[in-house]
């Protein structure tokens, strides 16, 4: 499951209104979340540089994206806002695998979803063998700005 088990960041006050909320540039620190060109990244580096000619402290920001791992770089003025996605980690008992891939999982809440379709490469196969080997299984979910990935698994009792 990897280093996602701390995801959760202030989902208790999220109204559902907006996938994001502004935070100054200058506050964000190495773990926290930002949106760099438009994509989830959770900070692995941030520097910050000294006042310049145009009278602006700059911040750089280093990320990987949560669903992909891909690594992106953003530069701006440390006094300007930055969006934050609302990210969410929720586990979720798998019930089935559908014939198409999808997956049909029950909640804490005793609501099942079927939106969800098995994830591709070796966590896909190994959910898949689990599953026909009669193992119980909780999918770990990744939530972030509107798109909702498995992200891990752990067998249950």
């Amino acid at each position: 499951m990897s280093d996602f088990a701390e995801v959760i960041q202030d989902t208790k006050t999220h109204s559902g209104a907006s996938v994001t909320f502004p935070q100054q540039a200058g506050s964000l620190k190495v773990g926290q979340y930002a949106l760099i060109r438009g994509r989830p990244c959770k900070l692995v580096a941030v520097s910050k540089h000294k006042i310049g000619k145009h009278g602006h402290a700059k911040v750089t920001f280093c990320g990987l994206d949560v669903f992909t791992r891909q690594r992106y770089e953003f530069a701006c003025p440390a006094s300007h806002a930055v969006d934050v996605p609302y990210v969410a980690l929720v586990e979720y008992q798998l019930v089935d695998i559908q014939d198409d891939g999808f997956l049909s999982l029950l909640g804490t809440n005793s609501i099942t979803r079927a939106d969800l379709k098995l994830p591709s490469g070796e966590l896909g196969d190994d959910v898949r063998a689990k599953f026909l080997d009669g193992k119980n299984m909780l999918l770990t979910v990744l939530s972030a700005v509107n798109v909702e990935q498995v992200m891990g698994y752990k067998e249950s009792n």
